[in-house]
């Protein structure tokens, strides 16, 4: 399977693993920065359920 052809999830996965490697981000960074990120979507989420 080409990346063209993958899940939105996967293809915006490799974006971000380049992106985060190429600025040779340290992995304890990206570790962190991962936890605030799911945190904030959870709750974007969690706002979105309770609008509909």
């Amino acid at each position: 399977m080409s990346l063209e052809q993958a899940p939105a999830e996967v293809q915006l996965a490799v974006d971000l693993i380049y992106l985060l490697e190429s600025n040779e981000v340290e992995p304890e960074v990206v570790l962190a920065a991962l936890d605030l990120i799911r945190k904030d979507y959870e709750a974007k989420l969690r706002q979105r359920d309770v609008a509909s």
